[in-house]
C-alpha cells in the first residue's frame, strides 16, 4: 500500500478501468477486509454530469466499488449532501452514480436525509452527519477542478459535503478556509481518489471543463491539494485551505519530499470536449499540434491565472504545443518539452501550471 508521501497518478480516459488498475498497482488490496463497512464521498455539489467539469465521474465511483466487489467487501455506502437549494438524489441520478450503485447492490444515502451529531472543532461546534464517523473506511472522491471562492477544491473541501446546510452556510460566514482546515482534522481520509478527468476551469459548479485525463490517488489530503494547486498554476500560499491544513498537522504540503509516480504514461491527443466560452477564449492563445489531455489542459489553467492577473492580453503570438512539433525549430514561444528546439520554450512533460505561469510572465513583452 502507498505510504502517506505518496502521490499515484493514471493517465487515460476510460475512468472506471484507472481506477481499478490504479487501486490494483497501489496494493489496495492488501488492505481491504470483507468485514469492512467503507464509505464513498463523491462530488456532487450539483445536479449535473461530470462532464459539465463540475461532478465526479460515474465511471470513477465504478470503479472502486468493482475493486471492492472483487475483494469481498460486503458492506460499501455511496453518500453525499450536495451544495445548499441542491437536491442530491436527483445528483445521482443525473450523474450516473445511482446506475452504479444499483447495478453493484451498493447503499446510497443522501446524507441531507440522515442524522447529524455536534462535534467540536476548537474555536466552534458544527454539526456532521453521523454516517461518515460510523464507516471502518473512508474513500473520498474529489473533482480536480478550480473554484470561484477558494481557487481549487479537491480531497480537503470535499469533505464540506459531510455537513448539514445550516453548517455550509456558517463555514462561509467564518471565512471558510479555516473552518474546512479545521474539519479535516476531525474527520479522516483514508484515501483519496481524485477524478482528474475533466474538471472546470474556474468555477465549481462547471460550465468550462478541461480534459486531463488523469486519475489522482493519495492517503494525505494535503499532500494531494498542494500537489493539484502547483498543476493548476498556484502556489500552496495562495490556496488559504490547505495551508490552514498543514498548519494544523493535517498532512503535509512539502512537495520536495513527496514521491510522485505515474503508474502508467500515455502519450496520445487530447481527446475533443465541449468547451464553455471560457475555455473557447483561451485556446486562441494556443496553436496545439497533437498535445496531450494533461499538457494541454495545464496549460489552459496556467492561461486562466494569467487572465486572473491581467496580463493574458500581453501575449503577442500564439504559445506551440503538442507532439506535432518535435524536431521543429524557429521563432516562437513553446510549451512542454516537444517544443523543445524553439528559440523560446518551456521544458517539461507537462510543465506544471505554476511553472507555466512564472515562464509566462518572464516571457511576456519579448515576443
Amino acid at each position: 500500500m502507498i505510504d502517506q508521501r505518496s502521490i499515484c497518478i493514471m493517465n487515460g480516459d476510460r475512468p472506471e478501468t484507472m481506477v481499478f488498475e490504479g487501486l490494483r498497482r497501489i496494493g489496495f488490496g492488501d488492505v481491504v477486509k470483507p468485514s469492512m463497512w467503507i464509505g464513498l464521498k463523491p462530488n456532487l455539489v450539483v445536479t449535473k454530469p461530470s462532464s459539465s467539469g463540475a461532478t465526479t465521474s460515474a465511471g470513477v465511483v465504478e470503479g472502486v466499488v468493482r475493486f471492492l466487489k472483487d475483494h469481498d467487501v460486503r458492506r460499501i455506502t455511496i453518500m453525499e449532501s450536495s451544495g445548499v437549494g441542491h437536491d442530491t438524489r436527483a445528483a445521482y441520478r443525473v450523474s450516473g452514480i445511482e446506475r452504479v450503485a444499483r447495478r453493484y447492490g451498493v447503499e446510497l444515502i443522501d446524507l441531507k436525509q440522515e442524522n447529524t451529531e455536534k462535534i467540536d472543532l476548537g474555536p466552534f461546534q458544527t454539526q456532521v452527519y453521523r454516517k461518515p464517523l460510523e464507516v471502518d473506511y473512508f474513500i473520498n472522491l474529489p473533482v480536480v477542478k478550480a473554484h470561484s471562492q477558494t481557487r481549487i477544491t479537491c480531497a480537503l473541501k470535499n469533505l464540506k459535503g459531510l455537513i448539514p446546510d445550516e453548517a455550509k452556510r456558517s463555514f462561509h460566514t467564518k471565512g471558510l478556509h479555516r473552518p474546512i482546515a479545521l474539519l479535516n482534522r476531525v474527520i479522516r481520509q483514508d484515501l483519496i481518489v481524485a477524478d482528474g478527468i475533466e474538471g472546470d476551469l474556474s468555477f465549481e459548479e462547471g460550465g468550462n471543463p478541461v480534459r486531463m485525463d488523469q486519475i489522482l490517488i493519495a492517503r494525505d489530503p494535503v499532500l494531494l491539494d498542494t500537489y493539484v494547486a502547483k498543476r493548476l498554476g498556484y502556489r500552496v500560499e495562495e490556496i488559504s485551505h490547505v495551508s490552514e491544513a498543514a498548519s494544523l498537522s493535517v498532512g503535509s504540503s512539502d512537495l520536495e519530499r513527496a514521491h510522485v509516480v505515474e503508474l502508467d504514461r500515455v502519450s496520445k491527443p487530447a481527446k475533443t470536449t465541449v468547451i464553455g466560452n471560457g475555455v473557447r477564449e483561451l485556446s486562441k492563445w494556443v496553436n496545439e499540434k497533437d498535445a496531450c489531455s494533461v499538457c494541454f489542459g495545464t496549460l489552459l489553467h496556467g492561461l486562466e491565472r494569467l487572465r486572473n492577473r491581467g496580463r493574458l492580453g500581453r501575449l503577442t503570438k500564439p504559445l506551440l504545443i503538442g507532439q506535432g512539433y518535435k524536431d521543429r525549430s524557429g521563432k516562437g514561444i513553446g510549451i512542454g518539452q516537444c517544443t523543445q528546439d524553439f528559440s523560446n520554450h518551456l521544458p517539461g512533460c507537462p510543465p506544471t501550471g505554476t511553472e507555466i505561469v512564472q515562464f509566462l510572465e518572464k516571457t511576456i513583452g519579448k515576443g
